[in-house]
């Protein structure tokens, strides 16, 4: 009980499956519910009693939910810090051809993206003890032109405005990921009237 108890405490969000890989019983997990050590958060996922949660908890959930996802779009930009959006739900960013959790435990919403665009841009942020993948800010503003049907033509001027007014990435390295995301002529007249 205690390796599960340690393992809580160094990962911040646990699944029965992370038991199962260490070769502990699953039924221990329920035994620390029970004692009130753990507190199932939702389906699937287990913190420490008094666990203290960040605004970014629940990046952290749909993360730990959606193993190979990556926060994307409004969730990216709302971490960032860029745009007025709040969103409902976390954006999170899956391989082509990967597999979808679904799950009650986060609200998500799923964005399938092929290679190379997936891969690029993500950086690493240690939030409640855990690594999770977010796009960075150049590779978030490409992505929201990319999706402009998902998250609206005006959330995408927006981020990319702000982008560019607060300095918080540089026009080359958003024409990159525009590249890459295969936007960069729809970028460009957005581009060349903030130059103006």
């Amino acid at each position: 009980m205690n390796r599960i108890l340690e393992l809580a405490r160094e990962r911040g969000v646990i699944r029965p499956r992370d038991l199962t890989l260490l070769g502990i019983n699953r039924n221990r997990l329920r035994d620390l519910v029970q004692s009130g050590k753990i507190v199932k958060t939702g389906r699937g996922l287990y913190t420490l009693a008094g666990f203290e949660v960040t605004e970014s908890h629940t990046l952290v959930e749909a993360v730990r939910a959606q193993s190979n996802g990556v926060v994307c779009l409004l969730s990216a930009l709302s971490f960032h810090g860029l745009g007025t959006q709040l969103p409902h739900e976390v954006w999170i960013a899956v391989p082509y051809g990967g597999r979808i959790t679904k799950t009650g435990a986060v609200p998500m919403r799923t964005v399938v993206v092929r290679l190379p665009a997936y891969a690029a841009g993500i950086d690493v942020h240690r939030l409640e003890g855990i690594d999770v993948p977010i796009y960075g800010v150049a590779k978030t503003v490409a992505d929201c032109f990319k999706f402009r049907s998902k998250v609206g033509l005006h959330v995408a001027i927006e981020s990319l405005r702000e982008a560019l007014r607060d300095r918080r990435c540089t026009r080359e390295e958003i024409r990159a990921y525009a590249r890459i995301d295969r936007v960069e002529q729809v970028m460009r007249p957005y581009m060349e009237a903030l130059s103006a």
